[in-house]
């Protein structure tokens, strides 16, 4: 297979998966089963190894993701009803005071959308955005931007939420490591994209808040709401575990402990299952039965919650499909040959890749599953350790953040809340995506020279 004849194979199929999900409107999954099949066929598989490469694909894919992502699901779910989030956006207005509550809201938003999805968790705690604006007669987007900024960083770029999650698992990288890396690299980009380009952005754009929102409402009563320590530990479990997993097991293979009993317990709690059955479980009594919700209420909760979690676990299967399909054709095998003697890093490669999907079709998801499964065959000619395809994860996530635009939700969302027209909307959100994305890219290039 020449490496014209390759570049034909892989333009073309993501130019097929665009169309059919631009033009035609079929669904994100079934647009990248279709672009598998054509992948396959036009590479000469087959027919047979082309179906049994879509069940191989699909089942090691979906074996871990949707484990993770229903699990993660129920445990947001769980935050969300609570009234977690207002809890820990109003404990950290009060802390840092309201001259400084573009910091209290990036660090709020960075935080809630470990377990909560980010158009959620948007909705939910702009209502103190507008109180924020009211009081303080600043701009919406002087408080806005920076926890948008930090809804959006972490969404992106820190397990358990589904993107990152779902990336990991098709190009095997340690969920671990993508927690430590997208932490480091995740707030100081959120720190830019938030209170730095908030600050500046809300000098030239001011929106009121809503006249419903202009007058004082109801005072918020903490009592009615669970404590801030016990949302921030409930948070804290499943990255803490994880973490613990990662690092006992770097310790065992490298020999710094024996492998014990205890070392395996360690371990075994923190795999992503473990750690966040005991997360759920956790956040279900103290945020639910503790606080006198039924069992029947959790139940319908949990139902409720995995109905968004079906629909990004299916569209990672058919990623994970792909991927598949690219391996047992021999296309990654000659993709990651040529690419060996590129001048361009993988980083960079893997962030080009999904900026061009995101930018060109609009879902972020799509954009980072897409990313994966094409650049999964390369990297595993690269040899990189588990820091560096955690980069890789980072790299997917922030170009599959550039640039949104009028076909991605997230825009819509955020022009109809904060009462804008689309110009302005461009001028912020999407200017603060993209800050993500080039922040997201800089950071993580700069972090592969040193592991």
């Amino acid at each position: 297979m020449s490496t014209p004849f390759l570049i034909f194979i892989v333009i073309s199929a993501v130019a097929l998966l665009l169309f059919m999900v631009l033009k035609l409107k079929i669904s994100a999954f079934v647009s990248l089963l279709i672009t598998a099949i054509y992948t396959g066929i036009i590479a000469g598989m087959p027919l047979q190894d082309v179906v049994k490469a879509i069940q191989d694909g699909m089942a090691g894919t979906l074996g871990f993701v949707a484990t993770v992502v229903g699990l993660g699901a129920i445990f947001g779910q769980m935050l969300e009803s609570s009234g977690g989030a207002e809890s820990l956006a109003h404990y950290l207005v009060k802390k840092f005071g309201k001259d400084n509550a573009s910091w209290a809201m990036v660090i709020t938003g960075f935080i809630v959308a470990i377990p909560v999805f980010l158009d959620v968790g948007f909705i939910i705690l702009v209502p103190i955005i507008y109180a924020l604006s009211r009081d303080t007669k600043r701009s919406l987007l002087y408080y806005a931007i920076p926890l948008l900024a930090g809804l959006a960083v972490t969404h992106s770029f820190i397990p358990p939420t589904p993107g990152p999650v779902a990336v990991a698992d098709i190009i095997n990288a340690q969920l671990g490591w993508v927690i430590l890396m997208g932490i480091i690299l995740g707030f100081p980009t959120a720190v830019i994209a938030g209170p730095i380009w908030g600050k500046y952005i809300s000098r030239k754009i001011y929106l009121e808040p809503p006249f419903e929102y202009q007058k004082p409402v109801k005072e918020f009563d903490p009592v009615n709401y669970p404590p801030f320590r016990m949302i921030a530990l409930i948070i804290s479990i499943p990255l803490l575990l994880i973490l613990v997993n990662t690092f006992t097991g770097l310790a065992v293979s490298k020999g710094f402990i024996p492998k014990t009993v205890w070392s395996d317990t360690l371990i075994f709690i923190g795999h992503p299952f473990s750690a966040l059955i005991i997360a759920t479980l956790v956040a279900s009594y103290y945020l639910g039965i503790r606080r006198g919700m039924s069992k029947q209420k959790i139940l319908d909760l949990s139902t409720k919650a995995l109905g968004p979690a079906g629909i990004i676990i299916l569209i990672t299967g058919a990623g994970g499909v792909l991927k598949q399909v690219l391996v047992d054709s021999g296309i990654g095998q000659i993709m990651a040959e040529s690419m060996a003697g590129s001048a361009l890093p993988p980083i960079l490669l893997a962030w080009i890749l999904a900026a061009i999907v995101r930018i060109t079709q609009g879902s972020a998801t799509v954009a980072m599953i897409t990313a994966a499964g094409i650049i999964a065959p390369v990297i595993n000619e690269f040899n990189l350790n588990d820091p560096q395809r955690a980069l890789i994860v980072i790299a997917i996530a922030s170009g599959a953040t550039i640039l949104s635009h009028v076909n991605d939700s997230g825009f819509w969302l955020v022009s109809k809340y904060l009462g804008m027209n689309e110009k302005q909307t461009l001028q912020s959100w999407t200017v603060m995506e993209t800050i993500i994305a080039v922040c997201g890219l800089a950071f993580a290039l700069i972090a592969s020279l040193i592991f």
